[in-house]
């Protein structure tokens, strides 16, 4: 099938039928719900984390640092787990990705309660570095089931005619962004729900159990079919958004910045609140106050696809990111957890449309041939930024206490907006050759 190229950035016109109702026809009514809960054990892994090991320790920045390395080993290991998907098949790769993560998420449990020393002793002891070498390999063997599915997308939309190609990829990757987002919600809702009412440990047992279950019925649907071996590198394409070109890997690295931004505040911002939480009330209730902020993001992230055309989305990622970077300095308002939803009620408005913005800005530059990798890395910078914002934030709030831990998030936020305007320069650039 014949695919039209092209350099425009701005958000394709709606299929008929709604913006929505071609997905189902793709994939099957079970794929979206599978999708969506398969990747809620990957929300549930850094928080469980961070919730149990700094209680059992009673050190935010051994919790932190443990943390970190989850997202650490996410961050490298997610682009070793697209190339092999790409050339041995997602189904093969997954299923053993399935039972290798489920069995390390237990093993950081059994680690954690019988050779992580309580008192905070620091992250240099010898069991504290058994539990983050753990820790680590949980993050490395992590089923990276939302860039995959965002790769299946592209190549079931191959089966459209040329002209809906691109508005079907373009309405597949708002779902997917708020699949994301709203398992930002589930994640941190079911780790502060089962953490707080039975024990810390419950949470990353019941992430194994669901990584061993519902990656494996992910692996084996039937759309993993669409994405055969070699398939990424050589016919998926990103459905007419861009010539085939060589890579721009300055292009690419544009997103995938603003990635590791928007990880850097999501890290930073459990972690700060992971304090807050442990002065005002209880570490345990870390995960419902962070879940408050993932609804609605969620919320907001599904809207985007009826946002107007004309706004597109380098000016999206703009707009939104400066309303959020100015929003964060209310993380040094609140005094008590009443105050502290509001503010993460307020948060999450804009978060939900700048990562579904980034992610469509990355599905534009990114050259056909690389289209799975591209993904990959974009999902990698989310991890590699939470670990890096779960460090940097728990040493501030081990040292200096929660407002210090809080000023890590609003720099990612502002950060984050002083990208949105390189890529605004960048691709106007681009599009004017």
């Amino acid at each position: 099938m014949a695919i039209t190229p092209s350099t425009d950035i701005s958000p394709a016109p709606a299929v008929k039928g709604g913006r929505y109702s071609v997905l189902p026809r793709l994939a099957g009514t079970g794929y979206i719900p599978l999708g969506l809960f398969a990747r809620v054990p990957l929300a549930m892994q850094t928080i469980g984390v961070l919730t149990m090991v700094t209680g059992v320790s009673a050190s935010y920045a051994v919790g932190g640092f443990a943390a970190g390395c989850v997202g650490v080993g996410a961050a490298v290991g997610a682009p070793v787990i697209g190339f092999l998907a790409d050339r041995l098949g997602q189904k093969r790769v997954l299923l053993v990705l399935a039972v290798v993560n489920a069995l390390l998420l237990a093993a950081v449990v059994l680690l954690s309660y019988t050779i992580l020393p309580a008192g905070g002793n620091g992250p240099a002891d010898g069991g504290t570095l058994a539990v983050m070498a753990a820790a680590l390999l949980v993050g490395a063997t992590s089923p990276q089931v939302g860039p995959l599915s965002r790769v299946r997308w592209m190549a079931l939309s191959r089966k459209l005619p040329a002209k809906e190609q691109g508005p079907a990829v373009d309405t597949a990757l708002s779902l997917e962004g708020t699949a994301d987002e709203v398992t930002f919600v589930l994640g941190p809702a079911l780790v502060g729900l089962l953490a707080s009412l039975v024990a810390p440990w419950l949470p990353l047992v019941i992430a194994a159990a669901m990584t061993a279950v519902l990656v494996s019925l992910f692996a084996v649907h039937h759309t993993v079919e669409a994405v055969g071996p070699r398939a990424a590198a050589s016919t998926v394409g990103n459905a007419g958004y861009v010539a085939k070109e060589k890579p721009n890997w300055f292009l690419v690295a544009v997103p995938v910045a603003g990635m590791l931004a928007m990880g850097t505040f999501f890290g930073s911002s459990q972690t700060a609140l992971t304090a807050f939480t442990g002065v005002h009330g209880s570490v345990d209730q870390a995960g419902l106050m962070y879940a408050i902020m993932g609804l609605s993001s969620a919320f907001t992230a599904l809207s985007v696809a009826y946002w107007p055309e004309k706004f597109n989305y380098t000016w999206r990622w703009v707009v939104i990111a400066g309303l959020m970077a100015a929003g964060s300095v209310m993380f040094l308002v609140p005094e008590s957890l009443g105050q502290m939803g509001w503010v993460l009620l307020l948060m999450g408005l804009p978060v939900g449309p700048v990562m579904v913005s980034i992610f469509s800005v990355g599905s534009v530059v990114a050259p056909q041939q690389w289209m799975g990798t591209v993904m990959t890395a974009l999902s990698s910078g989310i991890v590699a930024g939470t670990a890096l914002g779960s460090a940097v934030s728990g040493a501030l709030a081990q040292s200096s206490g929660y407002y210090a831990a809080f000023l890590v998030p609003i720099a990612a936020a502002s950060t984050l907006f002083v990208l949105g305007l390189v890529s605004v320069v960048v691709l106007r650039r681009r599009t004017a050759r």
